[in-house]
């Protein structure tokens, strides 16, 4: 197994761009087989197995969602609680484009505990087109002037599922061209940790995130802030409604 810091604005494969990560390590004569993706614009971790007798293995795990993931992310905006839950079901629109298989004026956000959830209305999920039951969970990691910082588990691993459930909730990532048209920098969404089980033993992964994530905050964070994001976010399950730890 190969573990990867990726820098943003560089895909890990695909027909579609000219420069991948598969591509250049082939270009040094490695061969490489991902185990899972994250997107052109988010940094962070990413998995490949350098023997494909490797590859079965590693997949099923992030396909039985054994895997633990956590993200860290940069909104904007202010006002999300401390903990949340997004469990807003993902379709497939026009031009490929990811969304909430619903209306906007169909998400409810109730209680739940400490925590807030999102859902869709009864009734209010669309039935003309194939969907996909999608569940993000976060806590509140540090607000500052008008920005906030998340630590973000997806439970369902969908594509473009974080993006697409915090600008669905009004919170969406700085910089994500997803949704911003004028973005021209990257996206602050980052692949922070990966837990999974490799020769019969748990391997905790973790990349923090470059000074180029942290750019738009500059005079903002605290000093001692990125070093401890560590003890602020403990290692532990999935990120529990009311718990301002652990993720997963």
């Amino acid at each position: 197994m190969l573990a990867l810091d990726k820098p943003a604005g560089i895909s890990v494969m695909g027909e579609r761009h000219d420069t991948d990560l598969v591509r250049l390590a082939a270009a040094l004569g490695e061969e490489l087989f991902p185990v899972h993706r994250i997107d052109k614009v988010t940094s962070g971790l990413i998995l490949f197995a350098r023997e494909l007798r490797f590859h079965g293995d590693l997949t099923r795990q992030f396909a039985r969602r054994t895997v633990d993931k956590c993200y860290l992310a940069l909104t904007r905006t202010r006002g999300l609680p401390v903990a949340g839950i997004i469990d807003l079901p993902l379709s497939v629109g026009r031009k490929n484009r990811v969304r909430i298989a619903a209306n906007r004026a169909d998400i409810l956000a109730e209680p739940a505990g400490d925590a807030l959830r999102w859902t869709v209305r009864s009734g209010a999920v669309f039935d003309h087109v194939r969907v996909y039951p999608s569940v993000t969970t976060f806590v509140r990691v540090w607000e500052g002037g008008e920005f906030t910082l998340l630590a973000a588990t997806p439970v369902s691993g969908r594509r473009h599922q974080i993006r697409v459930h915090l600008a669905w909730i009004g919170h969406p990532i700085d910089g994500d061209p997803l949704f911003d048209r004028a973005a021209t920098g990257r996206a602050l969404l980052h692949s922070w940790r990966l837990a999974l089980d490799v020769g019969g033993q748990r391997r905790r992964l973790e990349a923090p995130p470059g000074d180029d994530f942290w750019t738009p905050t500059a005079g903002l964070l605290p000093g001692p802030l990125t070093a401890e994001l560590p003890v602020l976010v403990p290692w532990g399950g999935d990120i529990a409604p009311g718990a301002q730890e652990g993720c997963g």
